[in-house]
């Protein structure tokens, strides 16, 4: 296997081939850093690259494969959302209004390091982590490696270029109403959030009251269960993925509001891969639950916005945000501490309500996003207000489960004519991330989605 293929292999292939001497860790972050240096002026996807440390942390793992140590992802390059505390950094959350360092890693860089990864750097996410793209005034845009002119998706859309192009094995994004599965969606990756609480946010302690999940974002389902397996230990989410359990899977294009459209090509997508389902022996059922069209957005709404002012309330300089960043918090402050409160108390009835679904079914499919990804700058002359309404259109599918905490992914589904990703989101209950990673195991044998690389960055 040449360096460039190596590149694309994803982290579980990768930490195979260093264990069994096919390459070296030197090598293969050597390789990516080039590719970094070569790509990424286009792509923007890196805030910041560690190219010392890396070159120094892979000489440490080659030196430790040679005394035959083994770790889960020894040698393998990683690159981690800036929004993750990196000891001696500022942990900017895609602005330039930190100055305070952190003190120490945190607990998902600590647990990556533990297991041998090497983080090849941070990558780039809107301000805040407000949009489902990634761009700002003082750091332009993020671009997809499908498509320069379109973007990668937000708010984890870096992480999603960066893994995509072949810059690293596997990147790690958070999630707060979608922002894992948008940049995965838009970048034909497989993005996965996990239930509330089951990767470690800290230092955070309740990353906006909640919402906010920690996940992989990586070419090959094996690959987010080793990631998963190293950041939330003892679940063993590798052995789901060659699972063949039979699945009662029920299929929604039900948009959480009323006259949403979805795009013909995004709803025919969702269609064959639930037929594909159908053909690998699953229980598929057409399904169009009540998601309570009013209580629930309305609950997203307050938290998100709330959740913006907290968020600017605690940066060191906020004068520094772009308008339309100081404009959502200013939205937030502007609501009614009870208004806030009664959203939050909504919570617990809208996740009972919710999870009903699930005493029938185990799985449930719907689109990730209700049209292919958008250009660069698509919205950047519409108000704030509209802009949000627009981000509110396109992503419905998405946040309720950031309420309710369930696990959900991102599943590529091809491409449009045009050539930009397709992905369907698979939903499970409560704790159901081994049975994500069981459907998405069986949809990606049937299916491979690696085979294909951005034209513009082989």
């Amino acid at each position: 296997m040449d360096l460039t293929d190596a590149c694309f292999a994803g982290a579980a292939r990768q930490a195979e081939l260093l264990r069994a001497g096919t390459l070296t860790s030197r090598a293969l972050v050597a390789e990516c850093l080039r590719r970094i240096d070569r790509h990424d002026r286009t792509l923007n996807a890196f805030r910041l690259v560690f190219t010392d440390r890396a070159l120094a942390d892979a000489d440490r793992a080659d030196a430790r494969l040679a005394r035959g140590e083994d770790a889960p992802l020894l040698g393998v390059p990683v690159a981690v959302k800036e929004d993750l505390a990196v000891a001696g950094l500022p942990t900017t959350k895609g602005t330039a209004a930190v100055d305070t360092t952190a003190p120490e890693d945190s607990e998902i860089v600590r647990l990556l390091r533990a297991a041998g990864a090497v983080v090849v750097g941070r990558t780039r996410m809107p301000e805040l982590g407000l949009w489902p793209y990634t761009e700002s005034t003082w750091a332009g845009a993020t671009r997809n490696p499908w498509s320069a002119d379109h973007s990668p998706g937000g708010s984890s859309g870096g992480s999603a270029a960066a893994v995509a192009a072949g810059l690293v094995g596997a990147a790690i994004g958070t999630d707060g109403a979608g922002s894992i599965r948008i940049p995965a969606a838009c970048t034909g990756l497989f993005g996965l959030k996990p239930h509330r609480d089951h990767v470690s946010l800290a230092p955070d302690r309740d990353g906006w009251h909640g919402l906010v999940a920690a996940g992989p974002i990586t070419r090959h389902v094996a690959d987010a269960a080793l990631l998963l397996d190293v950041l939330a230990p003892g679940h063993d989410h590798t052995a789901a993925v060659t699972g063949t359990r039979t699945l009662r899977i029920a299929v929604s294009l039900r948009t959480w509001g009323r006259g949403i459209p979805v795009d013909p090509e995004v709803r025919d997508a969702v269609l064959d891969t639930a037929g594909l389902l159908a053909d690998l022996g699953h229980d598929v059922t057409r399904v169009d639950p009540d998601l309570r069209d009013v209580t629930g957005p309305a609950v997203l709404a307050a938290r998100y916005l709330h959740s913006a002012a907290t968020t600017e309330q605690a940066l060191d300089r906020p004068d520094r945000l772009d308008a339309r960043t100081r404009a959502v918090a200013a939205l937030g402050r502007a609501l009614p501490a009870p208004a806030v409160r009664a959203a939050l108390a909504q919570t617990a009835k809208l996740t009972d309500h919710a999870n009903r679904l699930f005493e029938q079914h185990d799985l449930l499919l719907t689109p990730v996003l209700t049209r292919p990804p958008l250009r660069v700058g698509e919205w950047n002359r519409r108000p704030t207000l509209a802009a949000l309404l627009a981000a509110a259109r396109m992503t419905t599918f998405l946040p309720l489960w950031n309420i309710t905490g369930n696990p959900a992914a991102s599943v590529p589904a091809g491409h449009t004519r045009t050539g930009l990703p397709l992905a369907v989101q698979l939903v499970a209950a409560t704790d159901g991330e081994h049975t994500i990673l069981t459907a998405a195991g069986q949809l990606e044998r049937a299916r491979p989605w690696t085979d294909r690389r951005p034209p513009a960055h082989p």
